[in-house]
């Protein structure tokens, strides 16, 4: 039996807006999905990997 990953608004979405992300917590990684388009599928990435993209989001340099 398969998991769906359970998906929810990213902080940085905003309402009116082409910025429509949606995140959820797996064992170990992140999911992350277009919530406009939630049936393209969504990409992991191993924690390692998420936790150096946020830190460069927080750090302004993406």
């Amino acid at each position: 039996m398969s998991h769906t990953p359970e998906f929810r608004k990213s902080s940085y979405s905003t309402p009116n807006s082409q910025n429509c992300v949606e995140v959820a917590d797996l064992t170990g990684a992140a999911a992350v999905r277009d919530s406009q388009n939630p049936e393209q599928g969504h990409l992991e990435f191993v924690a390692s990997e998420w936790q150096a993209f946020l830190a460069e989001v927080k750090a302004g340099r993406l």
